[in-house]
């Protein structure tokens, strides 16, 4: 069972930005794709990124494209979320998680992910 750890949530102003880190434990890192999702209050979770599991093909929400940039180092077990230009709405709790099938290209779905972290709590103030 692969755990995974995020960090870097926080408190930032409008227009801000910030880096999530999610750290994987095991070996198999490298074979997964990965995802980052999120979860505003009253609201269901949402996909926001994923990335193939060699980092080459990427998928981002439309709601973030062009602010938001998922990347991974196989090398330290670990996926970014790079969060530019935040917004209110930014605001949730931000989770990452595994593909369920080691080497598929990313997908945008919860059900193809089965492994999750806590989560980290991002609160853009307006």
């Amino acid at each position: 069972q692969v755990q995974l750890v995020e960090s870097g949530g926080g408190l930032v102003q409008a227009g801000g930005s910030l880096r999530l880190s999610c750290a994987a434990s095991g070996r198999t890192f490298g074979s997964y794709a990965m995802g980052w999702f999120r979860q505003a209050p009253g609201k269901e979770r949402e996909f926001v990124a994923a990335i193939s599991w060699g980092g080459r093909v990427t998928v981002h929400a439309g709601s973030v494209k062009g602010r938001f940039t998922i990347s991974r180092d196989n090398a330290k077990n670990t996926v970014y979320l790079q969060m530019n230009s935040l917004k209110p709405e930014d605001t949730a709790v931000y989770y990452c998680a595994r593909h369920r099938q080691s080497f598929t290209t990313p997908q945008a779905q919860q059900v193809d992910f089965d492994s999750w972290g806590q989560g980290t709590r991002v609160t853009v103030s307006s």
